[in-house]
């Protein structure tokens, strides 16, 4: 493998606030006490860190259970004694997408891996722990994946579900129906090792919680990779403490977000969730389905005094905070957090050293520094996870042939025809454009500097007129470019097939692509080569070639 970096400026659609956390520049410190940088801060951070023992030994029991039921390796349960007997945790955390979801899946937990072991090597002890988001609701999210067919064509494969509107994904059940589903990703990755653990992970009865959690078990077995679901009845009771909290200072914490959030956009920043002055930051389960709470605008005070609704904030119907608070105490499973305070309840859950992942989770960790600091009195410091497009030896030849690079292929399916056609144009044609363009440079040359010792005010004259000829043998060129296109159905096919294989919809390839598609085609040994590709002080995108 080859790679090369690509720094996140060069990368279309990259937010302000994510290039400014990477370069960390004054204007973002306000937001992350900490640089992106874990070896700045490792050893302080580690010395601060507070962990009660006994909730130490209950959630390792958790873990312990719920990863022997997915068969965990001996690397894993491993990793769960050394956390129960004091490790710290490097986290990372996703949906659990179908199939394992797209290829960062694999990234995040390679990162949390690489972290973990450059941490324990430092001198303090780690494990990497994957969190699987089985608490969110949004189905259309997750049940579905895609991958490439033998013409380079994405195909997105889609599961049914057995669930009400609204569910936890931890409720969907797969049935009958995915066998179809997991019989035409396999047709689609061929005969292999990922195809079998694939066969093995999705199979009717599971959810796809559990179904990840298989296939991420295999996948990571040989890293000692540790999987908690967050569903866990057991782990929401751990919680319950925050959850009391999230509703006793509703109040404050509204307050707290709201500052922040006027505070991004003074910077000159957007707000990745937009909080509102009755925004609580708990769901409950009503009729089945997880149901947002907000706070009664014209409510009393704070705590049992506040008045909540469930549902719509306009929706009929109150609940008093006293009532709010003992069903917490009753059944907190009922309860679990938003996108803000999910961060949150995992550093309660986990003696987290660091959490590691995307540029969204990065825009998350700069609103929900405030509940932070409010429910645990410190802010666990996020580090950018791996990120990459890989590209595969196919796809290098195109590139090779059309002499364009990777981030050449970054903009749309119909601007990457055109710039193939352009390279694809008949040499002698190439040739005269080459040769117009060069005879306009230096014909004006010669004319401007005659021009300067007749009259300077003309030198402006000439720069203005030697750029409206340039602009017209580009147009020129463009329109020879969009002829060769029609002309040519396989600059067309080229171009359709790079931009599914490196820029997807519009997106990086590690978000529309899924992460078995290159283990299945590449091996097993494709982690150890992407894992020895990772350097943790180096936060840009890279282009691996295969």
């Amino acid at each position: 493998m080859k790679a090369q970096c690509l720094p996140f400026s060069q990368i279309p659609h990259t937010a302000r606030l994510f290039s400014d956390f990477l370069a960390y520049s004054s204007s973002v410190r306000p937001f992350y006490p900490h640089s992106p940088y874990l070896k700045e801060w490792m050893a302080e951070q580690a010395s601060a860190l507070r962990y009660d023992a006994a909730r130490r030994q209950r959630v390792s029991r958790v873990l312990e259970r719920q990863n022997t039921s997915w068969n965990a390796s001996p690397q894993t349960l491993k990793n769960i004694d050394r956390l129960r007997n004091g490790a710290a945790a490097i986290v990372t955390g996703q949906q659990v997408g179908l199939f394992g979801g797209p290829v960062f899946s694999l990234y995040k937990a390679l990162s949390a891996v690489k972290l973990a072991g450059e941490v324990t090597a430092a001198g303090i002890d780690s494990v990497p722990i994957f969190w699987l988001a089985t608490s969110d609701h949004d189905l259309a999210e997750v049940n579905h994946v895609a991958m490439p067919g033998a013409d380079g064509i994405r195909r997105t494969l889609t599961t049914a579900s057995h669930s009400l509107a609204g569910a936890p994904v931890s409720e969907v059940r797969l049935g009958d129906e995915i066998q179809p589903v997991v019989d035409e990703a396999a047709a689609l990755l061929g005969d292999s090792e990922v195809t079998q653990f694939l066969r093995e992970a999705y199979r009717p009865g599971e959810s796809l919680g559990t179904a990840f959690a298989r296939l991420f078990a295999r996948l990571f077995a040989g890293q000692g990779v540790i999987l908690l679901d967050a569903s866990d009845p057991e782990l929401h009771r751990v919680a319950a403490p925050i959850y009391r909290a999230a509703i006793e200072r509703a109040t404050e914490l509204n307050s707290a977000l709201l500052a922040r959030g006027e505070a991004l956009e003074k910077a000159g920043y957007s707000q990745q969730v937009k909080v509102t002055p009755s925004s609580v930051l708990l769901f409950t389960m009503r009729d089945g389905a997880r149901t947002p709470i907000h706070r009664h605008a014209r409510g009393p005070g704070q705590g049992e005094a506040a008045e909540f609704i469930i549902g719509s904030e306009n929706a009929a119907g109150k609940i008093a905070g006293a009532e709010l608070l003992r069903r917490v105490d009753e059944r907190p499973e009922d309860f679990s957090p938003n996108v803000l305070l999910r961060p949150v309840v995992q550093d309660y859950l986990l003696p987290t050293l660091a959490y590691t992942g995307g540029a969204a989770e990065a825009a998350y960790f700069a609103q929900a520094g405030v509940v932070y600091d409010m429910l645990l009195g410190r802010v666990t410091p996020i580090v950018p996870r791996f990120s990459a497009t890989i590209v595969e030896p196919k796809v290098q030849r195109w590139l090779h042939q059309y002499d364009i690079s990777v981030p050449d292929t970054f903009c749309d399916a119909g601007a990457l025809r055109q710039k193939l056609a352009g390279r694809a144009l008949p040499e002698n044609v190439q040739g005269a454009f080459d040769g117009a363009q060069q005879s306009v440079q230096t014909s004006l040359a010669r004319l401007r500097k005659s021009l300067e010792s007749l009259d300077a005010t003309l030198v402006g004259a000439s720069q203005t007129a030697e750029s409206k000829i340039s602009y017209q043998l580009d147009r020129l060129r463009q329109l020879a470019s969009a002829a060769e296109l029609r002309r040519s159905e396989v600059v067309g096919r080229h171009a359709q097939a790079m931009s599914e294989a490196l820029y997807p919809e519009g997106a990086l390839q590690e978000r529309g692509i899924a992460g078995i598609y290159f283990l299945a085609r590449h091996g097993m040994e494709l982690l150890q080569m992407i894992y020895d590709a990772m350097h943790t002080d180096c936060h840009d995108h890279q282009i691996l070639e295969l």
